[in-house]
């Protein structure tokens, strides 16, 4: 059995483990792998809103602009799309995208095609809103796990390769552990989100300045190829479930710390939805992250379902990466979204605006 942190981002531990060294986990789990080369990733949510089913069509057309970008020579080395509808009943479209060198991200981002288009004063007027929230971190801030070993979704995509089983999951504070930086390092966030230019309640461009260790969580299921007992397992046992925590976190997520939390359900290039779903959450903190998920009622019965059906998993696939970001190694930009967007909420606005 072999640790979650790869041979060559093991230090020696000053920060100690919850379980003891010979914990045996209930059933087998593997995480991405890549070689030493791989130092940072690039994770970006590239989102459309509208209010209107009338603009749907002009939301997809700008979706598809963005994927158009993605053709150059930086472009991302995976993507995918998903849609979902916010609690204020705003359609959101979105490009999830992953670059393995920063610096080819930088490239793609300062690109008259990207920047022309996102630059524009046309985005003030197109009648729809926009968004790009972007984290890079090191490979030593975040950490993967799956229920399968092949077409690893997300950034396991950019990563390559999986692990044999590994030792740390099946036990309250493994995610933490997943991460190489756990070992010296308890990932404390510090500050808070703040306007540093616009103002979300008057529309128009906003940028917000985010602060070192947000983290970020993607949680996915995926049913393409579940056979009939599997889909059922999933669309009737495990995502009311789902579903009802989702939904806590979206309408609730500032008394617990988070920032944001979208269910989304991906689809394709024409909109059409595919089996396949992930929740995207920003958390002020992987404390707070790990605090509900140990403790609020929704997530424990997230958790003890999985428990119960994990290994007889066939073809329903469960996964999630986490992940934390240096404060300066953010983007949160929005025009003309609605002011519950993203970080918009929680956001302090300052004497700028």
């Amino acid at each position: 059995m072999e640790s979650a942190i790869d041979t060559h981002l093991t230090c020696p531990r000053t920060l100690s483990r919850r379980v003891p060294d010979d914990y045996q986990p209930p059933f087998p789990m593997w995480v991405a792998r890549a070689d030493a080369s791989l130092q940072q990733v690039v994770m970006a949510y590239l989102g459309v809103q509208y209010d209107d089913e009338a603009r749907r069509g002009d939301a997809l057309a700008a979706l598809r602009t963005i994927v158009g970008t993605f053709d150059a020579e930086d472009g991302p080395v995976h993507h995918d799309l998903t849609h979902h509808v916010d609690n204020r009943d705003h359609h959101n479209l979105m490009v999830v995208a992953y670059w393995a060198d920063p610096a080819a991200y930088g490239r793609w981002l300062r690109s008259d095609e990207v920047a022309g288009w996102w630059e524009s004063d046309e985005r003030l007027h197109d009648g729809l809103g926009h968004f790009r929230e972007v984290v890079a971190p090191r490979v030593d801030q975040f950490e993967t796990l799956y229920a399968f070993q092949e077409q690893l979704p997300g950034v396991g995509a950019v990563m390559g390769g999986i692990s044999g089983d590994i030792n740390e999951h099946g036990y309250w504070g493994s995610m933490r552990e997943r991460f190489p930086i756990s070992q010296t390092d308890w990932m404390q966030p510090n500050g808070a989100l703040s306007v540093v230019e616009g103002d979300p309640a008057k529309g128009g461009r906003v940028v917000v300045r985010g602060h070192d260790n947000i983290a970020l969580i993607r949680s996915g299921q995926e049913w393409i190829e579940a056979g009939e007992e599997e889909r059922s397992l999933y669309l009737d046992e495990i995502l009311p479930t789902l579903e009802a925590g989702m939904d806590f976190l979206r309408d609730n997520g500032e008394a617990v710390g988070c920032y944001s939390n979208r269910f989304v359900r991906s689809i394709d290039l024409d909109g059409n939805e595919l089996d396949e779903s992930y929740n995207i959450g920003h958390w002020s903190s992987l404390d707070k992250l790990e605090r509900w998920a140990e403790s609020h009622p929704t997530h424990l019965r997230i958790f003890t379902t999985f428990f119960r059906v994990a290994e007889g998993l066939d073809k329903l696939r469960l996964y999630h990466e986490v992940s934390v970001s240096s404060g300066s190694e953010q983007l949160f930009e929005y025009v003309n979204c609605h002011p519950g967007t993203g970080m918009l909420r929680d956001a302090r606005v300052g004497s700028h605006a």
